[in-house]
């Protein structure tokens, strides 16, 4: 009887756990089985290593295998289990060096003829392996995603064969280069809106400071070309914000073998799109929408069209930043650090305040059409614009002289200022923009004078805000002053902070 030990990885949120793939060949019937709470494909794992060892010249013995994933009480799912236990078996047959093998982690799909096609969360499970102090096994098309997880051994074959003939001598596998994806064309400004100057202040603010937006106006007067043009005016990611999402991004699949770049990730999806998709979860837990657009933008067009649990269910990650997906056996979580921008028309045929065009139930079309949307809901969105038509003279004036790149700086110096007091305020503190200050952070880097209280108190009760409403109020005005360049909250800049949240109460006022 012969045995052998690989590891490997599962994967519970974007955590990669250790996972031991224990191969075992005693005497017996043949047979071979995969036992570990596997999935089905990882139950069909047994197929492809056969064919893939095959391929290679390679055959099982007539005896009976038995692969176990330990710890047997974790779910395994996923096609990277086919590399561990086809490395378990080549161990076990005395292939490969046992000794060599417990320093690596592994993980990768094979096909019938012995080539490695890449998976998702190379760059969770290299990270995982740097904790551990081993080495990385993975397809050659991971490799340039899994180079970044530090200076680890990493192997990346193209085929099962290369890898053999790696650890015998004869084939001297190169180590990766970390990877980075080209840098996208800047073929859209800010310049390309015509008219809408309130629209795009508001879009200033909402990135200054990360804050929630929610646009309403007719069809085609240009919602979803300013939200296109937000990630233009963020600054580019750092680090630790580069890295998270790659690890969102990873182990969604959606890596390509390269690091996520510095740019923020823009999600727009469809307003069909489930709860699963959007939120995360589904058969085989992954992240949502949601959390891919972490540190980044969720754009919803057309917001109420999208499904009424699936809103609901926006509002645990755009107050905590992260999403819970439960289950009977696991508790999953995703990071959800999301700036959202929503559009909508007025009422459903989108012309309510056009009596030209408006259709024969207005004004109680747009009443019904609006309050889709749950006050709770829109109480966690700061800035509510109206975005009007645009004329047809607003169409035939010249481009405005002030485009992305000169808001884009405007917007890094506030976030430069927004960054500087929060060190000054508490050098722990992880907030890094004025839409995520809390409790006694916000009290310190937002104080208000005597005046400015008794203006806001008065203004809290004539709009009847909650206590969510009074703070969001307080961090937008902390980033009109920020954009301003002034170190002290001024009535103007509550006064406008108050302006974005008149709309949201008028219009939904009768809830």
């Amino acid at each position: 009887m012969t045995a052998a030990t690989v590891h490997t990885v599962a994967f519970v949120g974007i955590e990669a756990r250790a996972v031991e793939v224990q191969v075992q060949i005693a005497p017996g019937l043949p047979a071979f089985s995969v036992v570990g709470l596997p999935d089905k494909a990882v139950a069909e794992a047994r197929e492809r290593v056969r064919a893939a060892l095959g391929a290679m010249g390679l055959a099982l013995p007539p005896k009976r295998i038995t692969v176990n994933l330990a710890p047997a009480d974790l779910p395994k799912e996923g096609s990277h289990y086919d590399l561990p236990v086809a490395l378990g078996l080549m161990t076990a047959l005395g292939v490969l060096p046992a000794d060599e093998m417990a320093g690596y982690t592994a993980l990768g799909e094979l096909s019938l003829d012995g080539r490695l096609a890449p998976v998702a969360g190379a760059l969770n499970a290299g990270l995982h392996s740097a904790e551990q102090d081993r080495g990385l096994i993975c397809p050659a098309a991971c490799g340039g995603e899994a180079a970044w997880a530090g200076d680890i051994a990493l192997l990346a074959p193209a085929t099962l064969l290369d890898l053999a003939n790696h650890f015998k001598g004869s084939l001297t596998l190169e180590r990766p280069k970390a990877a980075l994806p080209e840098p996208a064309a800047a073929d859209i400004d800010l310049r390309d809106i015509r008219g809408q100057e309130s629209a795009k202040r508001a879009l200033e603010v909402a990135a200054a400071g990360g804050h929630n937006l929610l646009m309403i106006g007719p069809p085609g007067s240009g919602k979803s070309m300013l939200a296109a043009r937000l990630p233009g005016l963020l600054p580019p990611l750092d680090a630790r914000e580069a890295l998270e999402v790659s690890m969102v991004a990873s182990l969604a699949g959606e890596l390509r073998g390269t690091l996520a770049g510095r740019e923020r990730p823009y999600r727009d999806p469809h307003h069909s799109a489930s709860m699963a998709a959007i939120v995360g979860g589904g058969t085989r837990a992954k992240p949502g929408e949601v959390s891919l657009a972490h540190h980044g933008v969720l754009f919803l067009d057309e917001l109420p069209e999208f499904q009424r649990p699936v809103l609901e269910a926006l509002r645990q990650p755009l107050e905590s930043g992260e999403t819970v997906v439960a289950r009977a056996n696991a508790h999953v979580r995703y990071p959800s650090q999301v700036q959202l921008v929503g559009a909508m028309n007025p009422c459903r045929c989108g012309y309510m305040d056009d009596p030209a065009q408006a259709c024969s139930r207005a004004p109680k079309c747009g009443v019904d059409y609006q309050t889709k949307l749950s006050g709770p809901l829109l109480d966690r969105i700061d800035l509510t614009i109206e975005v009007p038509p645009v004329m047809p003279d607003d169409l035939l004036t010249p481009p405005s002289k002030e485009g992305t790149q000169e808001v884009r700086e405007r917007v890094r110096a506030a976030r430069e200022r927004q960054r500087s007091r929060f060190l000054e305020a508490d050098q722990t503190s992880e907030f890094r923009v004025n839409a995520e200050a809390r409790g006694a952070v916000l009290d310190t880097i937002a104080p208000l004078d005597e005046a400015c209280r008794g203006f806001l108190s008065d203004a809290a009760r004539s709009l009847a805000l909650t206590a969510r409403g009074f703070h969001r109020v307080v961090r937008v005005a902390r980033t009109i002053a920020d954009l301003a360049g002034e170190r002290a909250i001024a009535r103007p800049h509550l006064a406008e902070a108050l302006s974005y949240r008149r709309p949201t109460m008028a219009s939904f006022k009768q809830n």
